[in-house]
């Protein structure tokens, strides 16, 4: 090493050092170093393993905690010791599992609320779609879905030749009478027992509805010929007559029934064939209810000329159209005439006369009967009262008018007829009203009040028509009935039929026991007169005595003062 002292002088100073003192330090550090390396390496190793445990692990639980809620299981929770910023994330993730949880099961819940609203809409809806097509009180089929099920089948019946079908309208014939004698409940009873019995009498491919009230159609689905509908309507017919049973009371029915075939007329349009089905119904009630009756088009041209008369009747009185003519009622003891019969007769200005039994049964239906019959009340009354005023003609005793079915059911009965007999003047004594034995049966104890004040005020009281309603006398000696009017039915054929005349007199003597005068209809031969003279009967009527007359006519006919 060189060195520069300090008188200038340069030296070169050599230190000897033997290489194996050297050498054997430098191993010996050597040693100590890569043995103090490999130490620091182990326990840098094992810290390490420890360190990498101690981290990952938690790290490796939260992973797999995070793989679980993603599959779907959401209660994971993770717990994790040592390092804070771990602790802090398994917090976080615990956190999120929870919220998880709570919203999943929030959502579920939410699901399970809408999937309950969704199927109670889809009930409500299909339960609106069922009240939109099916009678509320039956469970039938209503007219919307009728009429639908119908242009299907037309329009099934224009592609396929030779298919047919057939629509029935059926109308029940006393359910006025059931439904307001027995009351609404029980007419809501008996409609449903009846469209029980119409489905046990259709096949499961046809359809029976109800249109409302008391109708109800049956569609007849691919049928061979007509008399597969005429089978059903028998069968129909048959099942109506078995009797049902409302509450412990047995009620018995019938029905009226239309039959329309799909080939009778080209149809294009489902009303039209529903229209003459129930055209076809009509005319079986019109020709005496309980039966069927096959749509032909000349019924179409009827019910035209039918809804003219309607349209005429209506305006029949504001006209004065109506006419009352008087048949002759006959003392039978002494063969004079106690009184008149008022019948109705319609001069129509372009048919002429018309007989009631043309136009009663369409006011009827109407309604426009009530009005009718109290203007023909007023006006018999009111001729009564001329005749007894004037002094050529005042020997009559009564003036006898009929009361229809609707007209005696009206509530307002009582104060219209003493309207009447108060401005007519005319004494109740001179008025007597005839009713038919149907008309009192079917109204009951309201008949038998309404009777009673009539009798209260005077009025006489005679059943029309008996023998044809197929009551008994005991049942009528219930109400304050004076006179019995004996149907001309019966007296017709007594000429030369033994039955019949063993029948007026039994009717005539158990009249006689009650209390009851009797008069005869339909007296048109002496032998007949001198038949119901022998038995004792009071009065007698019919063409025999006189046809009935214009007021003109009868006038005449009192004047003569004949004598049978």
């Amino acid at each position: 090493m060189p060195f520069t002292a300090d008188c200038g002088l340069n030296w070169v100073i050599i230190v000897v050092v033997p290489e194996a003192d050297f050498m054997e330090h430098i191993q010996a550090n050597t040693r100590t170093t890569i043995l103090l390396c490999f130490g620091a390496l182990i326990i840098a190793t094992v810290i390490g393993v420890i360190t990498s445990h101690w981290i990952t692990e938690p790290i490796l639980c939260l992973s797999v905690a995070s793989k679980e809620i993603a599959n779907g299981k959401l209660n994971q929770t993770v717990t994790v010791e040592g390092i804070n910023e771990l602790r802090v994330l398994a917090q976080a993730h615990n956190q999120m599992a929870t919220q998880l949880q709570e919203s999943f099961a929030e959502i579920l819940e939410a699901n399970r609320q809408l999937e309950a609203e969704i199927n109670e809409r889809k009930q409500a809806e299909e339960q609106l779609r069922h009240n939109a097509f099916h009678d509320a009180l039956t469970g039938l089929p209503n007219r919307a879905f009728f009429i639908e099920r119908l242009k299907n089948t037309l329009q099934r019946a224009k592609q396929q030749e030779n298919y047919l079908f057939a629509v029935l309208f059926l109308d029940l014939d006393r359910f006025k009478v059931i439904n307001d004698s027995l009351g609404h409940l029980k007419g809501d009873q008996f409609l449903i027992a009846i469209a029980n019995r119409l489905e046990v009498c259709v096949r499961s491919t046809d359809t029976a509805a109800r249109l409302g009230g008391d109708e109800f159609t049956i569609l007849l689905d691919e049928i061979q010929s007509l008399s597969d509908a005429i089978k059903v309507a028998e069968r129909i017919q048959q099942e109506l007559t078995l009797p049902l049973e409302l509450d412990g009371q047995e009620v018995f029915t019938t029905a009226s029934i239309g039959i329309a075939l799909s080939s009778t007329v080209d149809y294009d349009q489902a009303e039209n064939l529903l229209r003459d089905a129930d055209t076809a119904m009509y005319r079986a009630k019109v020709l005496g209810k309980a039966r069927y009756e096959v749509f032909n088009p000349g019924m179409y041209t009827n019910a035209l000329v039918r809804l003219q008369l309607e349209n005429d009747l209506r305006r029949a009185i504001e006209r004065h159209e109506f006419q009352l003519y008087y048949q002759p009622i006959v003392s039978i003891t002494n063969g004079r005439i106690l009184g008149f019969e008022a019948l109705l007769r319609w001069q129509h200005p372009e048919r002429g006369l018309i007989c009631p039994t043309d136009f009663i049964p369409l006011a009827e239906e109407t309604g426009l009967i009530v009005k009718i019959g109290y203007w023909a009340l007023h006006e018999a009354c009111r001729q009564m009262q001329n005749w007894r005023l004037s002094d050529r003609i005042n020997s009559l005793e009564k003036i006898s008018v009929n009361l229809s079915v609707k007209q005696f059911s009206q509530p307002d009965l009582i104060e219209q007829i003493g309207e009447i007999l108060h401005s007519t003047g005319l004494d109740a004594g001179s008025l007597m009203l005839e009713i038919t034995e149907s008309a009192i049966l079917e109204n009951g104890d309201e008949a038998n009040a309404a009777l009673s004040e009539l009798r209260k005020m005077g009025i006489e009281l005679s059943i029309d028509d008996f023998g044809t309603g197929y009551s008994s006398l005991g049942r009528l000696h219930n109400f304050p009935i004076s006179v019995l009017k004996i149907d001309r039915s019966f007296v017709s054929p007594i000429d030369g039929n033994g039955k019949n005349l063993e029948i007026i007199e039994t009717i005539i003597t158990l009249a006689h026991k009650l209390g009851m005068d009797v008069t005869a209809e339909g007296v048109e031969t002496k032998e007949q007169l001198a038949f119901l003279r022998n038995l004792n009967c009071e009065c007698g009527q019919g063409y025999f005595f006189s046809r009935p007359l214009d007021n003109a006519a009868a006038v005449e006919l009192i004047l003569k003062n004949p004598q049978w």
